[in-house]
């Protein structure tokens, strides 16, 4: 899903931290500067031979339940495993140990690994796969009760109690827009141990945000459906997902858009990687349905 950008700090470079006197004597630092330098080329050297082996799959990773587990579990762990095995490749997952939005532009663009799993399929950085399956946003309620919310025009919503939304996504715009944001701002924050997103990656975790409204910390919750299924499919409290409408609109009559197409990336060029995921999406449809199916997803027929 949304994929965004973070400033970092840059290291002070070496010279200058022996013009200030902070860094120790050359000799005392060549022999680790060496041993940084050989390990530094082993680890080349280890990229290089799985480029070389044509019968594996490198597939960029990072650890973010539901969708990626280092144990396999997730489900885009188990998708892409299906699709290697498609291609009657070995799935290699490069685990970074930074959050996946910057799976791209650390992963893919420096070719430490090769495809990015669950990716809207219009993402401008890459060259993307036909689109697996299609999900959006769903209002998440307790399944006893009233409250079935079915759109943001419904006026209770100015109303209820809580509202969990997730930072910088839809919801959080219609938030804004309905005139709620204000009113839920410190709850929301108070989720992320008051932790400001602006220039650092920010986000209340899935399972929170379902367990806020199982628990009736909150009366809704807004999430996309892949981040929660499982959660809701696992909650001991009924849970009810209702697709967002596609054709939700703010008060100034701008399209919110509420579903989008999941596709895999490559690197732009690689035409022949993404021809050859495109056969495999194909023959491995059947059983991403299964795997859909079985984490509880609510899915709809790709756009195109």
């Amino acid at each position: 899903m949304a994929r965004v950008t973070r400033r970092h700090r840059a290291a002070a470079p070496a010279a200058l931290l022996i013009a200030l006197g902070l860094a120790g004597p050359a000799s005392a630092q060549e022999p680790q500067a060496q041993e940084q330098r050989v390990k530094e080329q082993q680890a080349k050297d280890g990229v290089a031979a799985q480029i070389a082996d044509p019968g594996t799959l490198r597939i960029c990773a990072a650890e973010q339940a539901p969708l990626s587990i280092k144990d396999g579990s997730g489900l885009e762990n188990r998708i892409a495993t299906a699709v290697a095995e498609a291609m009657g490749r070995k799935p290699v997952f490069v685990w970074s140990g930074k959050p996946a939005i910057y799976l791209v532009r650390d992963g893919l663009d420096k070719k430490t690994c090769d495809v990015v799993v669950g990716l809207d399929s219009d993402d401008p950085r890459v060259l993307t796969t036909k689109p697996y399956y299609r999900s959006g946003y769903v209002f998440l309620t307790k399944a006893e009760g009233g409250l079935d919310v079915k759109s943001w025009a419904d006026p209770r919503l100015k109303d209820v109690g809580h509202m969990v939304v997730g930072f910088g996504t839809p919801g959080e715009a219609m938030l804004k827009d309905i005139g709620r944001y204000e009113e839920d701002m410190a709850y929301l924050y108070s989720l992320v141990n008051f932790r400001a997103p602006r220039n650092q990656y920010t986000q209340i975790d899935p399972a929170r945000m379902v367990n806020e409204v199982a628990s009736g910390k909150a009366d809704v919750g807004v999430a996309f459906a892949p981040d929660v299924a499982r959660y809701v499919r696992d909650s001991q409290t009924p849970l009810r997902m209702t697709p967002v409408p596609d054709d939700t609109v703010r008060s100034d009559g701008q399209r919110v858009p509420q579903s989008f197409d999941q596709a895999m990336g490559v690197r732009k060029g690689d035409e022949a990687l993404r021809d050859g995921l495109n056969a495999a999406l194909a023959k491995a449809k059947p059983q991403i349905d299964v795997i859909l199916k079985q984490e509880g997803v609510p899915v709809m027929a790709p756009s195109h």
